[in-house]
């Protein structure tokens, strides 16, 4: 992305909750510095660079792209401003790292990626789990067949009450809500354990606070695969799925990020009752912003994060028809403009 022997000089728009963690993998990655900060008041950004040790602290996420010193951005911000920003920054020869999820619709996540290809420049969203070597290792087992035929994917995700003031997750204008936040990554994995999309989804939410706080949906697939997820801010931490073939299950119960203090793991069951069990080590992050600036191909993430956006679009049009059963359409294309 820059001269070989320069790193990558990253700025970062938005000073969220999950800023510093990610900050932190950026400055622990090889090849990849952060040198600024923007917040929409200087107080603000001024703060939060000396809390996570950057440079320069800057007010307006505009004024940050117009900066020389910064060749790729990491975009935290609600959701809804996600295509605004990574649209921008393309636009200023930037390349971009945009947390989940990638925007508010597969029509606006097409944009992005349409406005990076213009403008020669890579993207990504920042979904950490599809980078682990972990990840590759589930994906080998799923395809050279050690589960034999997949029938069935399950997929659960929650967090109990994780709010703070302020929460965006608490807006519905800002993309709050559990739908996108976390079946982002339910039906992310369905998507990363089928490779290809649902035929047609049925979805049902529980609403408090005026947003979706637990979603429950079943996914028809092609060849008479089914997917069950579940998602939401009312039952206690889960991270887990299985992939149930006909000789053997793929477990795991950390997907999206691997539990403090305890090994990267997951296990294969067999019908006999036999578990194998396997153990992995890396950062999922530091894997994942490596792969963005390296110059490596990223269209197998890219397509995968618009055809996710094309599942929740999809889960939305059938929780707005009472949970009906709706086609998952197959092309950004097809959908209406926003």
């Amino acid at each position: 992305m820059t001269d070989s022997d320069k790193n990558t000089r990253f700025g970062v728009i938005g000073t969220g909750r999950i800023t510093r963690r990610l900050v932190a993998d950026l400055q622990s990655t090889d090849g990849v510095e952060v040198t600024a900060i923007a917040s929409r008041t200087s107080e603000r950004a001024r703060w939060y660079a000396d809390q996570y040790g950057i440079a320069a602290a800057v007010e307006g996420y505009q004024s940050l792209l117009q900066r020389d010193d910064v060749d790729a951005v990491y975009i935290s911000l609600p959701p809804s401003m996600h295509a605004e920003w990574s649209i921008a920054s393309a636009e200023h020869g930037l390349h971009v790292l945009c947390e989940k999820p990638l925007a508010m619709s597969a029509k606006q996540a097409s944009s992005i990626d349409l406005a990076c290809q213009s403008h020669g420049v890579r993207w990504l969203d920042a979904t950490g789990w599809l980078h682990h070597p972990r990840t590759t290792a589930l994906r080998d087992w799923i395809r050279d067949g050690r589960l034999g035929q997949v029938g069935h994917v399950s997929a659960a995700v929650s967090f109990y009450q994780p709010f703070q003031s302020g929460d965006h997750r608490l807006d519905k204008a800002l993309g709050g809500g559990c739908v996108l936040d976390l079946g982002w990554y339910v039906c992310g994995l369905v998507r990363f354990a089928s490779q290809k999309l649902p035929l047609e989804v049925a979805a049902d939410v529980v609403i408090r606070e005026g947003v979706p706080q637990r979603l429950t949906a079943m996914l028809w697939l092609a060849d008479g695969v089914t997917a069950t997820v579940s998602c939401g801010y009312d039952t206690a931490t889960r991270k887990w799925f299985e992939v149930a073939g006909t000789t053997a299950s793929l477990i795991c119960d950390d997907f999206t990020r691997p539990w403090a203090e305890r090994p990267t793991r997951c296990w294969i069951h067999d019908a006999s009752g036999k578990v194998e069990g396997h153990t992995f080590e890396g950062s999922q992050e530091r894997a994942m912003i490596s792969r963005l600036v390296s110059g490596q191909p990223l269209a197998e993430w890219q397509q995968a994060a618009i055809d996710t956006h094309l599942i929740l679009d999809a889960i939305g049009d059938s929780i707005t028809e009472g949970g009906r059963r709706v086609a998952v359409r197959q092309i950004v294309e097809e959908r209406p403009v926003d």
